[in-house]
């Protein structure tokens, strides 16, 4: 079936109601919409395209970081970059914006791999928490280790970690409060000198991370990613050096996102050799080793 045809049926445009707006440092926000039909089919690595304002014709794709079916609420975190999403971070509780979604094949998990390490740079944070909190409610016995990377302050307030990581460089304490508070351990990155962060690319810490354990415990290991673009090469490049699986989620601008425009194709390698295949609906996720 061809792959836009697939989504049919399962995306929905709905008008959103901002329940809740909260701005962090470096032009950081963290925007939650009552959107009842995405939120109970939105999955991990999934996003939306949002209208940001009517001043502004083209809609802007968020990742979804977090979703509460049974409320009929997701939240979506995003930085300012440009004029769309500037008019964005105007809008305030009560007010409304056309949002089309849940878009994008999500992130798919395999028993026989129990210990996910989610690695999560920038604005590729939020599906790594989606996928967190995911795993917080399966109900097999995962054991997930979370990465996050940035270079300006996180969008959140670090807390030393409750949660003991044998192998995580000393001194390297500091955490997501909320993964902390679901029992999922978390450690964060930083080249800004941030307390408690590993000084350094989170890919590298990662890595440390991943050289200590034993090789039963890397056997049960695959990885997934999101962030800026050469996060997610250092990634592949680490899976593929340490032979662990790996799923990305890539970021590309995009018009329609939903397959008709192919204004976000990438080259991906398969069976039958390169084919350029659509961000928005033959992915966002995509087999490491395909992409990079």
């Amino acid at each position: 079936m061809n792959q836009s045809l697939a989504h049919r049926g399962t995306i929905f445009v709905e008008e959103g109601v901002v329940l809740e707006q909260r701005g962090y440092p470096g032009n950081q926000f963290v925007l939650r919409l009552e959107a009842p039909k995405c939120a109970a089919k939105a999955e991990p690595g999934s996003f939306a395209h949002l209208t940001c304002d009517p001043a502004v014709p083209m809609r802007r794709p968020l990742s979804i970081m977090r979703v509460d079916a049974d409320q009929g609420w997701v939240e979506f975190l995003y930085k300012i970059v440009g004029d769309g999403l500037r008019h964005l971070a105007t809008r305030r509780e009560g007010d409304t914006l056309s949002l089309m979604g849940p878009i994008g094949n999500p992130f798919r998990l395999h028993p026989d791999k129990p210990r996910p390490v989610l690695i999560g740079g920038g604005v590729g944070i939020p599906p790594m928490v989606f996928l967190a909190e995911s795993l917080r409610y399966n109900t097999q016995a995962w054991q997930p280790m979370v990465f996050m990377g940035s270079e300006i302050p996180f969008p959140f307030q670090p807390k030393p970690s409750t949660i003991m990581v044998p192998g995580v460089p000393d001194g390297v304490i500091a955490s997501m409060p909320l993964l902390d508070s679901w029992g999922i351990a978390s450690r964060l990155a930083s080249g800004s000198d941030f307390a408690g962060c590993y000084d350094g690319f989170v890919t590298d810490l990662a890595w440390k991370w991943l050289e200590s354990l034993d090789a039963k415990a890397r056997s049960e290991i695959e990885i997934f990613a999101c962030g800026p673009t050469p996060m997610l090469r250092a990634t592949a490049k680490l899976s593929r050096e340490l032979t662990l699986p790996c799923q990305v989620s890539l970021e590309e601008y995009m018009a329609c996102a939903v397959g008709g425009c192919a204004g976000c194709v990438v080259q991906v390698r398969t069976a039958d050799g390169p084919a350029m295949k659509r961000v928005c609906v033959d992915g966002p996720v995509f087999d490491a080793a395909a992409v990079f």
